[in-house]
């Protein structure tokens, strides 16, 4: 690697900023082969994801829903590139995971974190802790997904310092 080399990363602890917000594009618009995959990938039969006539007949939607742990994972993994590629150590968790408003085959996810704590691990040096709120809209800015990741970090090597 030369001077003028970048490599695409996620940040180091120190490079997190409490309540800085990432706004991850581009969006993510998802398919129907995107949801069938998917659902039968995870063993999921719920006909909801499915059965188009089933999912059609059923109020209050009247359509299959793409498949709620679909776009938790894409809106998850819309954030890696800017904020945990290649610095993470481990997911630690989830939490306080909802969806508000379905998504619908044909609909785009945009996906938005802010960073809402961070702290030094008292038992990893050179680590630390960072709590993520992730946030999905579809693209009429309908919140159709949040979430609150847990991670553990690498922080800046020393020569970084």
């Amino acid at each position: 690697m030369t001077v003028n080399d970048i490599v695409q990363r996620g940040l180091y602890f120190e490079e997190f900023v409490t309540d800085a917000r990432y706004l991850h594009r581009p969006g993510r618009t998802a398919t129907e082969a995107d949801n069938v995959l998917f659902t039968t990938l995870t063993m999921n039969t719920q006909a909801l994801h499915l059965d188009a006539a089933f999912a059609d007949a059923q109020r209050p939607f009247g359509a299959r829903l793409i498949n709620s742990m679909w776009t938790l994972s894409t809106m998850v993994g819309a954030s890696v590139a800017q904020l945990t590629q290649g610095t993470l150590v481990a997911q630690l968790g989830l939490g306080e995971i909802a969806f508000p408003h379905p998504l619908f085959a044909g609909d785009t996810l945009y996906t938005e974190s802010v960073i809402v704590e961070k702290r030094l691990s008292t038992s990893r040096p050179g680590q630390g802790i960072v709590t993520i709120a992730h946030t999905g809209r579809n693209q009429d800015d309908t919140v159709v997904a949040t979430a609150t990741r847990t991670v553990l970090v690498h922080c800046l090597p020393e020569e970084g310092r």
